[in-house]
């Protein structure tokens, strides 16, 4: 691939300003600085750096995000901050895109990729991709209550039940629940239709990938075996 057009794939800007990084001496390989537009590249494996941070190539990206709360998921956010704002511009060149999306008090996992064919692999609703919540309400979680997130709800202007797996009581105020659908705001129509309402919601897992340790706000890319996990169902 031209060293040009590898740039432009990773997101650093037009093929004419790569050109022109390339030309000022602003990109090196191993030791060398390459100044050679005709320069062609082996992509595998290849690192490199634009004026002296370093890179790695990636064909694709795949990011784990721990959203904070006061962010949308969105390029054009409406009352709140955006959550590329917490990306660098390198990765918003390249199209990069939310898995499905978090409300903006919303805290927790979030992917993000330029994959097309992962993000219809995560979000279209035959898929059934399990997502774990961690929920705190308003009021005291009733048995009662447990029994019919399980047994399955009825929401305003959707068809069918909408049951929880693993449904978990934490402590008083605090459960975990597992869902296979994400129509919108479904964890927090599920907890009103038993007669409660949530106070914070927090996603910890998208199929079987835990949110990394990070602090909010933090991402990583993510490695072929988290890809993996969060494909997985069961």
């Amino acid at each position: 691939m031209l060293l040009e057009k590898m740039l432009q794939s990773q997101g650093f800007g037009s093929r004419k300003y790569c050109q022109q990084l390339i030309k000022n001496g602003h990109v090196s390989i191993g030791e060398d600085t390459v100044t050679d537009l005709k320069l062609r590249v082996q992509t595998e494996h290849l690192q490199f750096r634009v004026f002296g941070e370093s890179y790695i190539y990636r064909e694709k990206v795949y990011i784990a995000l721990n959203k904070p709360q006061g962010f949308e998921c969105s390029h054009q956010p409406q009352h709140h901050q955006s959550v590329f704002s917490l990306l660098p511009d390198i990765l918003i060149d390249r199209g990069i895109a939310a898995v499905g999306r978090l409300d903006q008090d919303t805290t927790g996992l979030l992917l993000l990729t330029d994959d097309g064919q992962f993000l219809h692999a995560l979000t279209h609703p035959k898929k059934h991709v399990p997502k774990v919540y961690h929920v705190h309400t308003a009021d005291p979680i009733t048995e009662v209550q447990l029994s019919q997130l399980e047994q399955g709800v009825e929401l305003r202007n959707e068809t069918g039940l909408f049951a929880a797996t693993a449904v978990q009581q934490l402590d008083e105020y605090h459960l975990s629940l597992t869902i296979h659908q994400g129509v919108y705001h479904q964890v927090k129509r599920m907890i009103a239709a038993v007669g409660n309402k949530v106070e914070s919601l927090h996603r910890q897992q998208i199929g079987q990938l835990v949110l990394p340790e990070l602090a909010q706000g933090d991402w990583i890319y993510l490695s072929d075996a988290q890809i993996h996990l969060a494909r997985q169902s069961t």
